[in-house]
């Protein structure tokens, strides 16, 4: 029988080579990505396409300048979007706005592909997390009160004055991403097979199964809703990316979990990263929340009604 120090060198042997694989892949998309996005936005050419959504921002409550902001986040991420709010002129209450938009619909191009990787249609993914932020906006512009408070915390926007300069501010943020990205993946394998050797994913899968069962999930899936709200969707998929491999949760359950978590994921980090600048936790939480139950019972709903019109 194997000692304690064996079974556990064991998993992290077996954890280096996925690792290793899965952080060469996301890097792939993320390093080539967020250079071209830090060009757009050096050539102001984010500037002008946020111009475009003018007119549909004014239906939510929400300055044309909003667009810059909600633009900046489909690309990137959410610390990019809250640093491009501290330059804008908005309150308290279209900053609330904004940042739920922003919460769904943020760094669209990486995680709609690690979606698309764990077997989702990424046109379905992409489409789904986009209107659905316009739709909670318009539902918080609904209901807000119209002074909402203000206490929004100062800052400042980077501008580089040549390439050269960005090119350098990019390569300094990139290493920081390897580093990152190779220590979480890493870290991240490890303790999956950690998690499967002492049996504790059984245990946590039972602990939240009626957490799941509320949310129209499977118990399958209660592990890998708990990865990406503590650590998200970028950082987590290494996890869910192996478990549909692996076949450990059905493309069924996997697909449903994508649904969810394309709307409310990263409960932790986002949500605090808001809060920080002064938006209030709730208005910012639970209708993430409500939306990601209703559409995941809709997709279960639809998919019952499926067999009847074949026979029809």
């Amino acid at each position: 029988m194997k000692t304690l120090s064996q079974r556990i060198a064991d998993c992290i042997r077996a954890a280096l080579p996925k690792a290793f694989k899965l952080v060469l892949w996301l890097l792939k998309i993320m390093l080539p990505i967020s250079l071209a996005v830090s060009l757009l936005h050096h050539w102001g050419l984010i500037a002008r396409l946020a111009g475009v959504l003018t007119p549909a921002f004014a239906l939510i409550g929400l300055p044309g300048e909003a667009a810059i902001v909600f633009i900046t986040s489909i690309f990137v991420n959410i610390y990019a979007a809250i640093a491009v709010i501290a330059t804008l002129p908005l309150d308290l209450r279209e900053v609330t706005i904004l940042a739920l938009m922003c919460l769904i619909s943020h760094n669209l191009p990486v995680e709609t592909l690690i979606q698309k990787k764990t077997r989702s249609s990424a046109l379905g993914m992409l489409a789904l997390r986009l209107s659905t932020s316009f739709v909670a906006a318009m539902a918080l512009d609904a209901l807000l009160p119209a002074q909402l408070g203000a206490g929004l915390a100062a800052g400042q926007a980077v501008a580089f004055a040549n390439i050269g300069e960005l090119l350098l501010s990019w390569l300094a943020d990139a290493a920081w991403l390897i580093l990152k990205i190779t220590l979480i993946v890493t870290g991240l394998m490890i303790l999956q097979n950690l998690l499967k050797e002492f049996n504790i994913i059984q245990k946590l899968s039972r602990l939240f199964a009626p957490l799941m069962g509320l949310l129209g999930l499977s118990r399958a899936s209660a592990f890998l809703w708990l990865v990406a709200q503590i650590l998200g969707l970028a950082y987590g998929s290494a996890i869910m990316i192996d478990a549909v491999e692996r076949n450990e949760i059905s493309a069924a359950d996997a697909n449903r979990l994508n649904y969810h978590i394309a709307i409310n994921h990263s409960l932790l980090e986002d949500t605090l990263l808001f809060v920080a600048i002064g938006v209030p936790a709730a208005w910012i939480t639970f209708p993430r929340i409500a939306l990601a139950m209703a559409v995941v019972w809709g997709v279960r709903a639809v998919a019952r009604l499926r067999p009847v019109k074949e026979e029809e």
